[in-house]
């Protein structure tokens, strides 16, 4: 981290909070830009000339997606200036879509995996997380509820699908991130409350497998079946995919099951069945990878053969929060 790219840190900061707490669709779309042209230095690496293709496919796509955005909102303005009721719902539908795309929601996401696929994993870390943070805020201002529904179940059915036989990690965690998205959309619908609760609970999740990854330098499934890793760490990042994937009593049960608890009330029954059903897909491509990892392409017998150093110590640390979270919290839940 040198000073420039410490200052692009800070400026993308400022541009989400730009976005999120404006007052004016014209100063939301302000600081998107600022967000935009602030990530771009920071995925750019003069070593891999493979970021760069990545920092050049996001910066087209969020240009248009920009460009879109701003022309909707001008339409906006006008239909409500002159009470032209007719063009509304197509502004708003225009809006959504716009920010949907900035954000890679199925079916607007065909830039995403192939841009993170090239990427370092703190770069994939802050594209999955806080870049998703300022068009979910602005799409909470102005839902389209059926336009929603259908988005949602593009995106949970791309993201069940779309993980299928990748061998790359980061497009693995690209579709896993489309699938999240779908969860996040559908609990905006019913309370701003859930989707940011849901939101915290993925960015934690998300952090703790993306450190994982990036500390062992584990870009391809080959790398995580051939290396010679200590067991209590092959066990931990394992069983945290697992909670990444919702798999009861790990910790990402339970933004799920509060979801599902939130759908029941309004009886949203054949969405909950339909949600859960393409989770369980997504869930079992994480389960064929641990499957694979413990039984098939292990290489190691002894579980005490190497002592903890401190990095495997920071990892188990982490790895913890996922694993016992849920347990945890529930204890603390039924005592008081």
């Amino acid at each position: 981290m040198n000073s420039s790219k410490i200052i692009f840190f800070f400026c993308l900061i400022s541009g989400t909070l730009l976005a999120i707490s404006s007052n004016s669709w014209l100063g939301a779309w302000m600081g998107l830009e600022i967000n935009l042209l602030s990530f771009i230095p920071l995925m750019s690496n003069s070593k891999n000339i493979l970021s760069n293709e990545s920092a050049l496919k996001y910066f087209l796509v969020q240009a248009l997606a920009s460009s879109i955005l701003l022309f909707s909102v001008i339409l906006f303005f006008i239909s409500s200036s002159y009470l032209i009721v007719k063009y509304q719902p197509l502004s708003q539908l225009m809006i959504n879509s716009a920010l949907l795309l900035k954000m890679g929601a199925a079916p607007f996401h065909f830039w995403f995996p192939s841009v993170m696929e090239n990427l370092s994993w703190m770069n994939c870390l802050i594209l999955m997380s806080w870049q998703k943070l300022a068009p979910l805020m602005l799409i909470s201002y102005c839902l389209n509820s059926k336009f929603i529904y259908f988005i949602t179940m593009m995106s949970l059915l791309v993201g069940a699908i779309g993980g299928f036989n990748q061998l790359n990690l980061r497009s693995l965690m690209a579709y896993s991130s489309i699938s999240h998205l779908g969860w996040m959309l559908i609990s905006m619908i019913y309370s701003e409350t859930m989707w940011i609760t849901y939101y915290l609970f993925y960015v934690v999740l998300s952090s703790i497998i993306v450190l994982f990854f990036q500390s062992f330098s584990l870009f391809f499934m080959n790398q995580m079946y051939s290396m010679n890793l200590n067991p209590y760490m092959k066990f931990m990042m394992m069983t945290n995919m697992l909670s990444l994937g919702g798999l009861p009593p790990f910790l990402g049960f339970m933004p799920k099951l509060l979801v599902i608890n939130l759908l029941s009330n309004n009886q949203m029954y054949f969405m909950i069945f339909f949600m859960v059903m393409l989770t369980l897909i997504t869930l079992f491509y994480y389960l064929r990878i641990t499957y694979s990892a413990f039984m098939l392409m292990y290489p190691s017998l002894k579980w005490l053969q190497n002592s903890l150093n401190t990095k495997i110590n920071y990892h188990i640390y982490l790895n913890t929060v996922s694993i016992l979270g849920f347990p945890f919290i529930s204890l603390i839940y039924s005592l008081y």
